[in-house]
């Protein structure tokens, strides 16, 4: 089964944007776990932006289901994971000031940096996940770097699947039956969506987790968590 992770950095951006907390990102992420999300992710960017460090040490004690912390493997960032203790980190190779991840690691470039902190994390007994494109080459060399999972960065897939959902796909699953034939377990994230998840899953059932956010919140304003958590789940079935 394909669990579902929600991403809940864009509550804390509207919290942020007029201060106290409202919303509270606490009960969000309480909400959606209830709601049936079977996870739970955050991107606490150095700019705090959105999620702030302070939310990944309250989040950690009350979550019941999957706690994904995804960023960049700055020093602050590792010693955040390593003191949290998530079920799960996602590195992703962000700037500072970059607005969203987009684009996956180059592992080949970077294997010895990345290779060292697989040994980190896995020793600390947190589940490894590097982000990277569809490209079997990056995957071969996040293997060798000792990852748990890859996050296939699915934005080009979101882009073609309105005018061509077969070519879309295409990369991906070979994308994904280089992964699975690898050992390693397979997630999926960045503008995925009611239109586009469904399509997606169909053609890689063996997904072990997607992480939305963006749109899943934009759903939200429309259908109300609840509905909008239970209608991604339906694509994912």
């Amino acid at each position: 089964m394909t669990k579902l992770s929600v991403n809940i950095n864009k509550v804390a951006t509207l919290r942020n944007a007029r201060g106290g907390n409202n919303p509270d990102v606490e009960k969000v992420a309480l909400d959606c776990e209830a709601f049936g999300a079977q996870g739970i992710t955050v991107h606490p960017r150095p700019d705090e932006r959105h999620i702030r460090y302070a939310d990944v040490y309250a989040l950690r004690p009350i979550l019941r289901t999957e706690f994904n912390i995804e960023g960049y493997p700055s020093k602050e960032f590792i010693d955040l994971v390593l003191k949290v203790k998530p079920s799960q980190v996602t590195l992703v190779p962000d700037a500072p000031d970059q607005i969203t991840s987009n684009s996956g690691w180059d592992t080949k470039t970077n294997l010895s940096f990345l290779t060292e902190l697989m040994d980190t994390f896995g020793q600390a007994g947190v589940r490894t996940s590097i982000f990277v494109n569809a490209d079997v080459e990056m995957i071969e060399y996040a293997a060798k770097a000792g990852a748990d999972r890859v996050e296939l960065y699915t934005e080009p897939y979101a882009s073609t699947y309105p005018t061509n959902p077969e070519a879309a796909v295409a990369p991906f699953i070979e994308a994904a039956k280089a992964t699975r034939n690898m050992g390693m377990g397979l997630n999926a994230g960045h503008d995925l969506s009611l239109v586009n998840l469904k399509y997606f899953h169909e053609n890689i059932p063996w997904l072990d987790e997607v992480s939305i956010g963006h749109a899943l919140i934009c759903d939200a304003l429309y259908l109300g968590l609840k509905n909008t958590i239970e209608e991604y789940k339906k694509c994912l079935l």
